[in-house]
């Protein structure tokens, strides 16, 4: 078994290791997919239906990485023809709260998020105005 230093995980020290999870975490696809497996297994070709936007490529690479960091399995199933189911693990589970709470905040923020940007666009408009 190798040894392992315990220390006091700090995410905001770009050398922690927890800073490298809560990159993985943060990463927009992560967290879609993440989403779309909270009901329940998918296979491959209904997590790019269900993800608009991601590509073939992406989406294979993340849930490699997501598998590699214990938060996605992949399941082959024995049929004819075979195909791949991929789920939530425990620990993958343990990110629902979290990224529901996330994801329902954007969605209940949308409005104020948008009026935001059209201000901000607005402003930034008006500077550039001036500065000519």
């Amino acid at each position: 078994m190798r040894n392992v230093t315990k220390i006091k995980p700090d995410v905001l020290d770009q050398n922690c290791p927890s800073r490298q999870a809560l990159d993985r975490l943060a990463d927009k696809w992560t967290c879609l997919i993440v989403y779309a497996l909270l009901d329940g297994p998918r296979r491959h070709g209904e997590l790019k239906r269900a993800i608009g936007g991601i590509s073939q490529k992406m989406l294979t690479q993340t849930l490699r990485n997501m598998e590699a960091d214990g938060l996605a399995e992949r399941t082959v199933i024995n049929v004819i023809p075979p195909h791949v189911e991929y789920r939530l693990t425990p620990l993958g589970q343990t990110l629902t709260s979290p990224l529901v709470a996330i994801c329902q905040w954007a969605m209940d923020h949308l409005t104020d998020i948008q009026a935001a940007r059209a201000h901000a666009a607005q402003v930034h408009h008006a500077r550039d105005t001036i500065a000519r």
